[in-house]
């Protein structure tokens, strides 16, 4: 009786099989797989982000070199135009001429000038007739009428009165037309600052001088409207020496010498007493922008010397 329900049980264990062991869940395995192609993503996108940032880098420098090797060939290029442009401060001077000069009366020695009669004939040419009297006119007594900082000028002749009547009658010409074209062609051609220290102009030019005014005047029983010129432009015979470097200078005069001797001279014109200049009252400001005459009468005064300077004697030396 004992053993029948081992049978059974034998039985029944040989009827139902026990079941083979389950097999690990796909899930386990695909949460490794996945943990594992994140790492190996992780890993292989930080190698790819080196790379890329290595790459940029290199890009980068291989960028700055090339931009430097341009730069350096621009400078070579720059260098290059400089020496090949011409030097305008090595020019020779193939005329001399000599100014003696004058305080109150007082007489402080002579200027020696030497003129650029190949690199700027018109302007040379114009000069040297002043200074010799072959125009019928010449700089003797006549005065230096600005005394600046950097540089002293001459008044020149007037272009009207005595002076004017003269030239005329001796065929002088003392339109500065020819004297404009020279400075344009000079002015694109020199590099740089013109007036240096030492160096002789002519004023052909005045960049300052306000527009014509406007206004209405009646002609033949009718309102025109007509310009009137406010100032007057210069007639090529004032002369600028620069005591030292004048950029200033460079928009209105035109370079036709330098001085060899008597730099002494024209310092001792530079300490000479000056009127003060007044360009900062709102008055002068407001008359010269509406172009009243008065303004243009006192800017003539400012930097006038109180001392008269006077060109004794001029001549040509060779």
């Amino acid at each position: 009786m004992l053993q029948t329900p081992k049978l059974l049980q034998s039985s029944a264990q040989f009827l139902h099989p026990p079941t083979p062991p389950a097999p690990p869940s796909s899930s386990l395995s695909i949460s490794k797989q996945l943990n594992l192609s994140r790492r190996e993503l992780t890993i292989s996108s930080n190698a790819s982000l080196l790379l890329l940032l290595g790459s940029q880098t290199v890009e980068q420098l291989n960028l700055s070199k090339v931009r430097a090797e341009e730069n350096l060939t621009n400078n070579d290029q720059q260098e290059d135009k400089v020496s090949a442009s011409p030097n305008c401060t090595d020019r020779v001077s193939t005329k001399r001429a000599f100014l003696d000069i004058s305080i109150d009366g007082e007489p402080v020695g002579r200027i020696t000038i030497g003129l650029y009669a190949d690199d700027a004939p018109a302007g040379a040419t114009r000069f040297s007739k002043l200074v010799s009297g072959a125009a019928g006119v010449s700089y003797r007594r006549k005065e230096f009428v600005k005394i600046m900082p950097n540089y002293v000028q001459h008044g020149g002749l007037r272009s009207y009165g005595v002076d004017a009547e003269i030239a005329k009658r001796t065929g002088s010409n003392l339109e500065t037309e020819n004297l404009e074209e020279e400075w344009e062609r000079l002015y694109e051609k020199c590099p740089g600052t013109k007036n240096v220290a030492g160096a002789v102009s002519i004023i052909v030019r005045d960049p300052s001088k306000p527009p014509p005014k406007l206004k209405l005047v009646a002609r033949q029983g009718k309102l025109v409207i007509d310009q009137e010129e406010v100032g007057a432009d210069p007639n090529g015979t004032e002369f600028a020496i620069a005591i030292k470097d004048s950029p200033e200078l460079d928009a209105s005069a035109l370079v036709i010498g330098k001085v060899l001797e008597g730099m002494e001279v024209v310092e001792r014109i530079r300490q000479v007493k000056t009127v003060q200049e007044n360009t900062s009252s709102p008055y002068f400001r407001v008359a010269k922008l509406v172009g009243d005459k008065r303004a243009v009468v006192a800017e003539r005064g400012f930097n006038r010397p109180y001392s008269k300077v006077l060109v004794t004697n001029c001549g040509l030396m060779d």
